[in-house]
């Protein structure tokens, strides 16, 4: 019978929407059934179902085995169904219920899960061209390879910058080695990503959180980042090395946080919008620190005497800016054309980089304010805190987090101290008296133990969010007064958190795909049935490519932000038009 229906299968899979499931036959209790059931037995049902495994394995039906194992797990049956030894339980049979519907209705709905069955996005256009692109960089870096390494073989050198007649010029020939080699490793590294997070090819399972899941990493990363403690030459209050060792351990934190689904406990939650807030004051402490040393945000300036900065000075802070923007927000845009997702799904880059451009502008407009123009006028004082008092008002008027512009001021009133000589940081001293520095730290603790506390006290993440904003600035600046009032703890830093604080941006970005998955709803997983080894060959994974994505990001920033203003406007044209497709697929353009 089932070799005659068969070929019907083909003709009701012509329909594309149609799914043909052909269900095994559920075992049977057999010292229950009946005598006039008793000729069924399991070895019988075996047999039935092993020929429908056989016959239809290459037809058009798809082969339902799942729910024999249901029956095999739930024997019992529900009081209100028949103990007659042939039907399932009634618990059984809703399950089976449930994975049917499952399979129906998954792929319609936008289920927040990790193990979500479902089928896998279907690739579009926007996606099949840059994966073409790429495979065209990969195919073209290893053309490029093989004639670098026949040069020497074959007694030909490329040509000096003045050019000879055996080959071609040696900077765009270097160039475009680079820029290809960059772009192919970069490829390579997406095609991992998809097929981690766009394909079924690797498992994903839910997030699970306990306590110890969260806290025993967390220790060990703590105590790991200690063992690597070193000396720094470096004595300025929010150095670079500390820093970058901030954005680090903030960093393995939150992922030890995303990792775990920690957001449902809500201590935990709060302190990491503050970690999160930290991040925007350094976007605005450090911005504000350069273009206050070194502002000069024209494109072509000519002193009064005679001294001109042009575009291609490293000084020029419009170059900066883009280099900055650029940095910040290329990984994102590959993984936008790669992974089918809005620019705003990545939140974090878009948060960032508006607020970078918030800091520009207002040290960009008019009236200029730097450490040179406040020496030629007290009244650029008057200036900078007038542009602060806008600046909120409009973040005010507009409901936005204050901790960008709580950085500002920070570093405003840190400039003015060290000018008047309020505190001295250019030696490993402490910054205030023995006496005062003391209590300077005491109020530190207190300002983190506050905080703690209220995040302890309030009843929801509603009611924490209203006072947040307004709170994160003292857990942070009390971190800071603990980090640096002390000679000798703001003189060493861990190189170890450091390291990560290089690759954050990378780390917080690579997250959502290679280490989580299902868009973070899930985790990744490589080896099943051994969590930890999971975690640990996923970690190693998700950090290489993570390092190895902030050293091509570095190398194609000089080739996309050239010193030429001719070059830099010809790539601003191509980065439009890639632009393009993208902003039609998502509905921000139509045609």
């Amino acid at each position: 019978n089932l070799t005659m229906i068969q070929p019907l299968f083909k003709n009701l899979k012509a329909d594309k929407n149609t799914d043909i499931i052909w269900m095994l036959q559920d075992p049977v209790d057999e010292n229950r059934l009946g005598l006039n059931r008793s000729m069924i037995t399991n070895r019988q049902i075996d047999q039935y179902n092993k020929v429908a495994i056989d016959l239809l394995d290459e037809s058009q039906a798809k082969v339902w085995s799942s729910s024999r194992l249901v029956a095999q797990g739930i024997r019992q049956p529900a009081k209100n169904i028949a103990d007659d030894g042939l039907h399932i339980s009634k618990p059984a049979l809703q399950l089976d219920v449930q994975i049917l519907l499952n399979m129906y209705c998954n792929d319609h709905m936008n289920y927040n899960d990790g193990t979500c069955c479902r089928s896998p996005e279907a690739a579009t256009t926007v996606q099949i061209i840059t994966a073409a692109f790429f495979l065209v960089c990969f195919v073209s870096a290893i053309a490029l390879f093989v004639y670098k390494r026949r040069l020497p073989r074959n007694g030909i050198k490329p040509r000096t910058e003045n050019g000879n007649k055996n080959g071609a010029p040696k900077e765009p020939y270097e160039a475009l080695y680079e820029v290809t080699v960059s772009l192919a490793k970069l490829g390579m590294i997406m095609g991992y990503v998809y097929l981690c997070d766009r394909t079924n090819f690797f498992m994903k399972e839910n997030k699970y959180y306990t306590h110890v899941n969260f806290f025993l990493p967390f220790a060990y990363v703590m105590i790991l980042g200690f063992f690597f403690t070193e000396s720094t030459e470096q004595t300025v209050v929010l150095h670079r090395d500390q820093t970058d060792e901030w954005k680090g351990w903030m960093q393995l934190v939150i992922l030890i946080y995303h990792l775990t689904g920690a957001s449902k406990v809500l201590p935990i939650y709060m302190q990491i919008r503050v970690l999160v807030s930290s991040y925007l004051f350094l976007t605005g402490f450090g911005h504000f620190s350069f273009f206050w040393k070194k502002g000069e945000y024209s494109l072509y300036r000519c002193s009064m005497l005679g001294g001109c900065l042009n575009w291609q000075s490293r000084q020029n802070t419009f170059r900066i800016m883009l280099e900055v923007l650029f940095r910040l927000n290329f990984l994102v845009i590959v993984l936008c054309f790669v992974m089918n997702r809005p620019y705003q799904f990545y939140y974090f880059v878009p948060l960032v980089s508006y607020w970078f451009l918030v800091v520009y502008v207002t040290m960009a407009i008019w009236p200029h304010v730097t450490a040179a123009s406040t020496e030629a006028g007290k009244v650029h004082y008057f200036y900078m805190v007038a542009k602060f008092v806008i600046l909120i008002t409009l973040i005010a008027l507009f409901y936005m987090s204050e901790s960008v512009v709580y950085g500002m001021v920070f570093g405003f009133v840190y400039e003015l101290a060290k000018k008047y000589k309020f505190i001295d940081d250019s030696n490993n001293e402490n910054l205030f008296s023995r006496i005062f520095s003391s209590f300077v730290v005491f109020l530190g603790l207190l300002g983190l133990g506050s905080y703690v506390i209220f995040t302890f006290l309030c009843k929801n993440k509603v009611e924490c969010n209203q006072f947040h904003s307004y709170l994160t600035i003292v857990p942070i600046v009390s971190f800071i007064l603990i980090r640096n009032v002390p000679g000798w703890l703001r003189t060493k830093y861990s190189s170890f958190f450091a390291w990560f604080g290089k690759i954050s941006l990378e780390l917080f970005i690579s997250q959502y795909h290679i280490w989580l998955a299902a868009d973070t709803h899930g985790v990744l997983v490589l080896i099943p049935s051994y969590p930890v080894l999971n975690v640990i060959i996923t970690s190693f994974i998700f950090i290489c490519i993570s390092h190895e994505i902030s050293k091509i990001t570095g190398a194609l920033t000089k080739h996309a932000i050239p010193s030429e203003w001719k070059a830099l406007l010809r790539n601003f044209i191509i980065f439009c038009l890639i632009l393009l497709p993208v902003c039609i697929s998502h509905g921000v353009l139509s045609i």
